[in-house]
């Protein structure tokens, strides 16, 4: 007689464990040490995704690789869920793995079982979040702030759960406070939080958004920026005036697309290589002229 695949006695033990023991809601009911922790493979449609998510922004190539990754290996790192009233599943984490292996075709998922209330889930997911090395600031900042809120912890408690420094903490969220646009700006990789730092010394917020269009078109460093900003609470109005120019490349193709369109063109450009083209124009007749042009070219 063929031996029985090991997984699969796990798979249909966890299975009926989970049918038979509808009771179970807490880490304290009884069965409950037979049941969480396990890894056992779940129905993706039984699955559904967390309400509180924290993270709103999926790189699409990434996404794409790990499709691929699925698709050719299956789940290495399983998701965490957590076990419904009703004998479905909620994700806890892993929703990148979540949506690739349902881009991918795949019927069933490796997961993690576990049992929380709505304020666990909460928890649980924005400090897994927080714990991943590709967020940008602003969301790391955005999950800091749903802690303290909906949570109600103290920055130090806050400090405590994450392993994050208090002053690491306190420096994300006073990014909050910067303008929208400016936020986008870091979140896209535009200026970086060390720019966003020092903008919010700057108290004008008319004075803080020119500044932050002169960083990203002269692709100033964080220690150019804190030099104006310096020059300004100094009065010297004149080296705060000083700006580093555009890579010649970058002017030549300035004046060759101004030239072009025949209206003042603006380059924006990060240090990370990311940027923008700005087309200026005065009037709806100039728009739809740029508009024409650009749709017949």
């Amino acid at each position: 007689m063929a031996k029985p695949n090991k997984n699969n006695r796990l798979g249909r033990g966890l299975s009926a464990l989970l049918k038979d023991e509808p009771t179970v809601k807490t880490a304290q009911d009884e069965g409950a040490k037979k049941l969480v922790g396990n890894i056992l493979e779940v129905d993706l449609e039984k699955i559904t995704a967390n309400p509180w998510q924290p993270r709103t922004n999926f790189d699409k190539k990434a996404l794409e690789e790990l499709v691929s990754s699925i698709a050719t290996l299956g789940v290495i790192q399983p998701i965490t869920i957590r076990k419904k009233i009703s004998g479905e599943y909620e994700l806890i984490s892993g929703e990148r793995r979540f949506r690739a292996s349902q881009i991918a075709g795949k019927k069933t998922i490796p997961a993690y079982v576990r049992l929380a209330n709505d304020q666990e889930m909460l928890e649980m997911a924005l400090v897994e979040n927080i714990q991943r090395q590709d967020l940008d600031a602003i969301e790391i900042a955005l999950s800091y702030k749903q802690l303290i809120d909906e949570i109600k912890l103290t920055q130090e408690e806050l400090s405590k759960r994450v392993g994050k420094d208090r002053t690491s903490i306190t420096n994300h969220l006073r990014l909050l406070k910067l303008d929208p646009i400016i936020q986008t700006g870091i979140r896209d990789g535009m200026i970086s939080m060390g720019h966003g730092r020092a903008l919010m010394a700057i108290d004008d917020s008319d004075l803080q958004f020119d500044i932050y269009e002169k960083i990203v078109k002269n692709n100033l460093s964080v220690r150019d920026t804190e030099k104006i900003i310096k020059s300004l609470k100094d009065g010297d109005n004149q080296t705060a005036k000083k700006v580093i120019e555009l890579p010649q490349q970058y002017k030549e193709a300035l004046s060759s697309i101004s030239n072009s369109l025949k209206t003042k063109v603006e380059i924006k450009r990060a240090k990370n290589g990311k940027g923008k083209i700005i087309l200026n124009f005065t009037s709806d007749d100039e728009f739809d002229r740029l508009s024409k042009f650009l749709n017949e070219n």
